[in-house]
């Protein structure tokens, strides 16, 4: 396979990873039963450490360092929320602290840099504003779990449109990011 066939088909995962991490995660949020959310927030999970793992390696190869960073930051952030997918909400906030925070440590890596066009980078910052509150209340011995009102909960959706922002601009683009 060419480099360049290899280059689009990482995208295309990466692409359908992201898809599938942000509706699954909005799809949990609103689950009825525990298992459903468990089951979707497990799936959203996976695909989502998945796509960042890939994206971190195209932009390693772009020469993007601090994008490749933040992926690979966003990736171990949501490694730490994984087992919260089948926990009691309760019982996992201290582990959705550390991972919510390391979500807003790789949002701000991958932001800062232009590489993604501003609006997508101005969501990603909103995002990584609201997940650092609540990362700090939850350091604050605050309990919150990831379905708190009004953070976490309303964090979600900014950060499902940073994720599409992310596929509008993967797959808008011919050349390279």
């Amino acid at each position: 396979m060419s480099n360049r066939t290899n280059g689009k088909l990482l995208k295309y995962i990466a692409a359908a990873g992201l898809a599938v991490g942000g509706i699954l995660g909005m799809a949990g949020t609103f689950a009825p039963t525990d298992a459903l959310r468990g089951l979707a927030w497990g799936i959203d999970g996976a695909a989502l450490v998945m796509a960042s793992a890939l994206l971190a390696i195209h932009f390693f190869r772009e020469g993007q360092d601090l994008g490749a960073a933040g992926y690979i930051v966003f990736a171990v952030g949501e490694g730490l929320l994984l087992p919260g997918a089948a926990m009691d909400l309760a019982a996992s906030g201290p582990s959705f602290g550390a991972g919510v925070s390391l979500w807003a440590a790789g949002l701000l890596l991958i932001s800062g840099p232009r590489v993604y066009p501003l609006f997508v980078r101005i969501l990603g910052f909103a995002a990584a504003a609201l997940f650092v509150a609540t990362a700090v209340q939850i350091f604050c011995r605050v309990p919150l779990h990831p379905k708190s009102s009004p953070l976490p909960f309303f964090a979600y959706p900014v950060l499902v449109a940073t994720l599409f922002g992310w596929i509008w601009t993967l797959l808008s683009r011919k050349d390279s990011l």
